[in-house]
């Protein structure tokens, strides 16, 4: 998806698709640095399921803010981005 943007003529056509791999980047992030250690530290299910409970309302908001702004970004602000997720696969 990065390469298609990178190399597209019109970029703004890829926002959706960037939007999708930032939020899914975000939710993969809440999970494996604060999920997946909450888990291992076995705070009993109550506290675990308002985690997950609190989490999942976050990600949809933040979902939502993502797309919003992602979606009004020109052509070098998506290129931008694309380099940022770029750097973070080094």
């Amino acid at each position: 998806m990065l390469g298609a943007l990178e190399k597209a003529e019109d970029t703004a056509a890829h926002r959706d698709a960037l939007a999708d791999v930032v939020v899914e980047l975000m939710n993969s992030g809440l999970d494996y640095y604060f999920m997946q250690p909450l888990k291992l530290a076995r705070p009993g299910f109550i506290v675990q399921q308002s985690a997950n409970l609190g989490l999942a309302g976050a990600q949809q908001v933040m979902g939502s803010v993502i797309r919003n702004i992602i979606g009004r970004m020109d052509g070098p602000q998506l290129l931008s981005v694309c380099g940022s997720i770029r750097r973070l696969m080094l």
